[in-house]
């Protein structure tokens, strides 16, 4: 199936790009998703735990399955003063 990820923040500076299509699995969750990410950036590595992930622009969990054409966005953390 192929999803679109989007890059916000810190996490698209890592990337380099706003959005990515990615190839995965069928049935495929968003942790699944996270975990593939992590192996490839260095900075999703660095993570203890999968940030928020909305799905479809909605919030879902990680246990959430993918869908063939589903939007996935990981919403990194943000540094207030």
């Amino acid at each position: 199936m192929h999803i679109k990820v989007l890059y916000f923040a810190a996490f698209r500076e890592a990337v380099g790009k706003d959005e990515q299509l990615r190839e995965l699995q069928d049935a495929a969750s968003v942790a699944d998703l996270w975990r593939l990410l992590s192996r490839e950036i260095p900075l999703f590595s660095k993570f203890p735990a999968m940030p928020p992930a909305a799905v479809n622009r909605e919030y879902r969990s990680a246990e959430t399955t993918l869908r063939d054409g589903d939007e996935i966005a990981f919403l990194p953390p943000v540094a207030g003063g």
